[in-house]
């Protein structure tokens, strides 16, 4: 059996899930399309950088992230019925998505969050010292986003599927309780550090940053928040788990599958949503590798 992996070349999250399937079964991967069994688009919006003619002699794998119905029409909407015509088999990460996917597909769905890797992922027990590193107020309390809440460049509007107003509602009202610092990492965050200058509210940007220094953020945090209205994963949710980062979540992606139902909010109750660290940390370990990449060689086998 051998795998073709069609990716974005990005610089965003898939990517990083490329090399590390590639990195963890070496013997699976080739190059070269025409080589492959299996076609495995993990990246729906790349499909047309594949030749439409090696596509219908190969077996499909696609994976659907996420469906925002909210943007799903027009060019969206032709795209993915497109792509539905050369797909065999889909493979959603969470049921939410899967649920969304069986609305459009009456092909068969296989459900399966992406694995994660502790020795990238980990908690840190020594926060004080992390704290002092990054120079980050000893007293405050930490929340995280590390996750971009601004549309496309040069727009600089909310990514309003990403909640960074949900996100910001909360925070606000954390301020009012105690000091509250935000950590914020990676692009497009503009709409985020705007508002956290207009509210006068403590912030700690770090663009450009490597997994282990997101690893060390994650075990800074007192509080992590997903506010989203629609998500795939998020990854995040996965990554607090294992560095058991107290974690709160709408109800989106992987959430009800990784945390408990104390865990998850929405706008209406979010002050009541607490963290259970415990229970994330063990609904997680299905996922580590090497495990958690059982269920994909058996996704694959399936196909075949």
């Amino acid at each position: 059996m051998k795998i073709f992996l069609n990716t974005s070349n990005e610089s965003w999250i898939v990517d990083r899930f490329v090399e590390e399937f590639i990195k963890f079964n070496p013997q699976l991967i080739t190059k070269k399309v025409e080589d492959a069994d299996i076609v495995w688009v993990i990246s729906p919006w790349t499909w047309r950088n594949i030749s439409k003619k090696l596509l219908k002699k190969k077996k499909v794998i696609c994976t659907i992230h996420h469906i925002d119905f909210d943007k799903f029409t027009g060019k969206e909407s032709r795209e993915f019925y497109k792509l539905d015509k050369f797909v065999d088999f889909y493979h959603a990460i969470s049921k939410n998505t899967a649920e969304q996917l069986r609305t459009l597909t009456s092909k068969e769905i296989t459900t399966l969050p992406f694995w994660i890797d502790e020795n990238i992922w980990y908690e840190i027990s020594d926060k004080n010292s992390l704290r002092k590193k990054f120079n980050i107020n000893q007293n405050s309390f930490c929340i995280g986003s590390f996750q971009r809440d601004t549309e496309g460049k040069g727009k600089n509007q909310p990514k309003l599927s990403k909640g960074p107003d949900q996100f910001l509602k909360i925070v606000k009202e954390l301020n009012l309780e105690k000091p509250v610092s935000v950590i914020l990492t990676g692009y497009r965050r503009s709409y985020l550090i705007k508002e956290l200058q207009k509210e006068n509210i403590n912030f700690y940007y770090f663009e450009k940053v490597s997994q282990t220094q997101i690893n060390e953020l994650y075990n800074c945090l007192d509080l992590y928040i997903v506010s989203s209205r629609v998500e795939g994963g998020p990854q995040a949710i996965l990554e607090c788990a294992i560095t058991k980062t107290p974690i709160i979540s709408t109800d989106v992606g992987v959430a009800a599958e990784i945390l408990s139902k104390e865990s998850i909010f929405n706008m209406e109750n979010f002050g009541y949503a607490k963290p259970n660290t415990s229970y994330a940390y063990e609904k997680v370990k299905p996922y580590v590798v090497p495990s958690g990449l059982t269920g994909y060689i058996e996704m694959f086998k399936k196909v075949i």
